[in-house]
């Protein structure tokens, strides 16, 4: 079994698609009947949606499953390997395009499909960093954002920048926009009732005068559109702006 001091230790090695020794899956007497590791990554899931992060651990998981903590390590050595097996679960929600569409399809496709994960999903941003996302759902997704940074005619130089402004782009905004549908939702608010509320707030403050409307912690709705429609219509435009810019450096290099 690996520690969690091993995995301090070597953080690398001890990752769960990277040990050679599997989880046994023999019967025992203390095995649950019907326990496996896909319920367990299951349950996973739903518990990090539902309580978050923070609230995640292997006594609240084996509650859930109506087992006790110490039946889980016979299918996993740590907490970690948990948080590993639901990252990789949950990546097998971004479907890969077709191949026959063109590439600004294609990423527009994968962009909005990495967008959704986040927000649905907002435990997923802090883990995307921690782990090295080699699991095989993982793996899939980055051979299509790859396929596709490839489609853009882009020298291979470049494709490493390409694929950074895309992503890490939509990495950030996934991420805003998944917390703070999460912190209206902990207030008992919709978000566009959030928004209201804290523009007040702010319209309240004289010093704060002003700045209601450029507070970069709330969406800017306008146009009596709402926050969720402000939303897309600014992920849209900044993607578009994006591949833009691909396809003008694109050119760039081929008249070079």
């Amino acid at each position: 079994m690996v520690s969690a001091a091993d995995r301090v230790k070597d953080p690398v090695r001890s990752s769960v698609w990277l040990k050679t020794r599997q989880p046994s899956r023999s019967r025992r007497t203390d095995q649950p009947a019907g326990l496996d590791r896909e319920r367990i990554t299951a349950a996973s899931v739903r518990l990090l949606d539902a309580e978050g992060l923070a609230k995640f651990s292997m006594r609240r998981l084996a509650a859930e499953l109506n087992v006790t903590a110490m039946s889980l390590y016979w299918y996993v050595d740590t907490k970690d390997d948990l948080l590993e097996l639901a990252l990789d679960a949950v990546y097998s929600e971004i479907a890969p395009p077709p191949d026959e569409a063109p590439w600004q399809d294609r990423l527009r496709a994968v962009a909005a499909a990495y967008r959704v994960l986040l927000v649905r999903h907002v435990w997923v941003s802090p883990l995307a960093g921690r782990f090295l996302n080699l699991g095989p759902h993982a793996l899939l997704v980055t051979g299509t954002v790859r396929d596709v940074i490839r489609a853009t005619g882009l020298p291979p130089e470049s494709r490493g920048g390409a694929l950074s402004a895309v992503f890490q782009f939509v990495y950030g905004f996934g991420t805003a926009e998944g917390r703070f549908a999460r912190r209206s939702a902990e207030a008992g608010l919709s978000q566009d009732e959030y928004v209201r509320q804290a523009r007040a707030a702010i319209q309240e403050q004289p010093r704060l005068d002003g700045l209601a409307d450029d507070s970069p912690g709330l969406p800017a709705a306008r146009d009596g559109a709402t926050v969720e429609e402000t939303r897309e219509r600014e992920f849209t435009f900044a993607l578009d702006l994006l591949i833009a810019g691909i396809e003008a450096m694109r050119e760039r290099a081929q008249g070079a």
